[in-house]
Formats: structure tokens, sequence, C-alpha cells
């Protein structure tokens, strides 16, 4: 059984997350546009457009979900918090027991709601595919790609998440000049689409002699991986596809057949290589997967860009724009520009310790697809 101050530390934690979860809900919004779909269901033409009226009322039906889900939280926050000002006053063993269940249950249910909010895309339960280039400034900049996927293996790792290295070019000193890897698991996309962007990176390289500070950049791009989700039509025409063998740490030769992957799509440029398994016809499987992704993530591209001159949208949508730095020295500190989050501990955040980034970045998503909807 745990000590009281434990349980109220315990519970603590989870009712500022539900408080954090009731600020992105935005509850007097949310009761409002309840009222006016139901105002739309008593239409006496409401079933006249089937479809449309299907829509509105599966709208309506997860709006009012949202709101009893919150509601019961709140209820089961209020009845936690009363019984552990009764245990501060009157201590009894059965009745702590009951209550550090209640809270166990507490946070499991916060828990939930809370992916069910933030994770709700299209493709946020799909695997991850991430893609690593360093910028301009040779071994430097290939070191900082290098410890950027070491951090996402980690990240991986601490997830109970698994790792695939698709494809990966060797720095000439150091690092690595690509790399691109796949994280299966339950919900890794939309964990990680937070990460797409540039990251810059501020130290004393030890690549210079003269030990002085350098900048790095380094870009990171995170795609859902598609199996049979989505229709893209591919025609065997617009493909060139090369075989090659699978290249090792140091450029060395890991397989003596030609079982590593390289397809080019002609008509828009993009090429994918896949050198993971000792297969041929898996490597192959994977890069097709793989270029799916990418022009998937073109095509989405380009509507964000169609509908930004529209509707003259603000929204900065750039896949590249800078999005956090980490800074070693003269202080030491990981700052996100999009949320203003950040942490001190950069090694803990350099070895895979990104959840409050991520949570941080989803919340924001939230509030603002909330805005979006004004």
């Amino acid at each position: 059984m745990k000590e009281l101050y434990e349980l109220n530390s315990e519970f603590s934690t989870y009712k500022q997350k539900l408080i954090e979860i009731r600020g992105c809900l935005d509850l007097d919004k949310l009761k409002e546009e309840i009222g006016n779909l139901e105002k739309e269901t008593l239409d006496p033409n409401f079933w006249n457009n089937r479809e449309n009226a299907t829509k509105v009322s599966a709208h309506l039906s997860e709006l009012e979900d949202r709101i009893k889900t919150y509601e019961k939280l709140e209820k089961a926050s209020n009845d936690i918090e009363e019984t552990l000002v009764f245990l501060k006053e009157e201590p009894d063993a059965d009745f702590q027991l009951s209550a550090e269940s209640s809270i166990q249950e507490f946070k499991k249910d916060v828990n939930a709601f809370e992916n069910e909010l933030y994770l709700s895309g299209p493709y946020d339960h799909n695997n991850a595919i991430i893609d690593f280039h360093p910028g301009a400034g040779g071994t430097e900049a290939h070191d900082w790609a290098s410890m950027l996927l070491r951090m996402y293996q980690r990240f991986a790792d601490k997830h109970k998440f698994k790792v695939d290295v698709l494809d990966i070019l060797e720095g000439e000193e150091a690092g690595i000049k690509s790399a691109t890897i796949l994280i299966k698991g339950k919900d890794a996309f939309g964990m990680l689409k937070s990460e797409r962007g540039v990251h810059r990176l501020v130290r004393i390289s030890p690549f210079d002699a003269s030990g002085s500070r350098h900048t790095s950049f380094a870009s990171v791009n995170v795609m859902p991986e598609f199996n049979n989700e989505i229709k893209i039509d591919i025609k065997d025409s617009d493909l060139t596809v090369e075989t090659y063998r699978s290249q090792g740490a140091g450029g060395q030769n890991v397989n003596k057949t030609e079982s590593a992957v390289r397809i080019i799509h002609k008509p828009s440029g993009i090429v994918v290589t896949c050198q993971v398994e000792r297969s041929q016809i898996q490597n192959r499987e994977i890069a097709m997967n793989l270029l799916k992704s990418r022009l998937f993530q073109k095509m989405e591209q380009e509507r964000l860009e169609n509908l930004r001159k529209i509707n003259g949208v603000k929204k900065d949508i750039e896949w590249g724009s800078q999005i956090r730095s980490y800074v070693f020295c003269p202080y030491t500190l990981v700052k996100d520009h999009r949320t203003d989050y950040s942490e001190t501990e950069v090694a803990a955040v350099m070895d895979g310790n990104l959840d409050g980034f991520i949570q941080a970045y989803l919340q924001k998503e939230f509030k603002d697809g909330n805005k979006g909807q004004d």
C-alpha cells in the first residue's frame, strides 16, 4: 500500500492534467456547438440530405460523448479529492487501499481520454517513417543528424516501440549523411508527427581544435507508414527499380547478393531505398510503402498550399520550418519554438525524454484545431 503523501502527489499530477484537458476542450464553446447541432437536427428537412444528416448526427454524438466523459472524470476527481482530505483527518487502511485503486482507475481513464482527444487524426495510430538529413556544415552537421537518430531510437525504446533502420549513409568522418527509420507501435505517427522540421544545435564542436562554438542544423521528416489504407495510383512505367549490395558501417558490403532496393518515381523525382531485409522482395515491398508515404505527403503539402492561397491561411504549414533549438553551451536548454515548452536537462532529452515536448505540441495542435472551427 502506498503512503498517503504518494497518493496525493500522484493524484495532483493527473488532476492537473484534467485541468489542462478542460482548457483545451473549451466546454462553453463545445456546449454551444452541441446546441446548434441539436437545432439543426430538429429541422423538418434535416433528413432530406441523408449523407449530410448522418455526418451531423455522428458529430453531435461524438461531442456529447466528449462532454459526458469529461464530466465523469471531473466527478471522479472531486470524489478522490474528498477521500484524500478525509484520510488526512481520519486514517483508515481499507479506505486508503480503496482510494489507491480509484486513483489508478482515474489515471487510466484520463490517459485514455487524452489520447482520444489528441491522437484522433486519421493516421495517428499508424507506424512512423522518419528521415534524417544534415544541413550544411560537414562533419559537425553529420554528427548532429546521428545524435538525433539516436535520440528517436532511445525514445522508441522507452515506449516499447520497434525500430527498423531502412536505409543509412554514413558520414565520411563521423555521423550520417542521411538515414531512414521505421518506428513500429500504436500511435507512433501521432506522437512523432510533432518532430517534423529543422532541429538546431549550439555547442562547442568536438571536431574543432580551436574549441569555438558552432551552430548546426538537421532536418527531420516524419510520415505515416501506409499499407493498404490509402489508394495512390503508381504505374510500373513511372518507376525505375535498381538493386545493389547492402552497405554496413564504413560502406562495407554486408550481403553477397544484391538485396538492397532503390526505387525512383520519375514523375515526382522521389527516390526511396531500403536495405533492412536480406530478401530483395521484402526490401522492394518496404520501399514501395515508403514511396507511397512520400507521395501522400507531397500531395498533402500541395493541398495545404492551395488551401493557404485560397483562404489566406496565416498558419505556418512549411515542412522545413525550424522547430526546436538544443543549446549545449554556454548554458543548457532545449526549447520548442512552436509551443515555448523548454527543458534544461539536455542530456535527458538527447536520451529520448521527449514526452513533455510532444504533449505540449499535441495540446497546442488540439487547441488550434478547435479555434480553426470557430
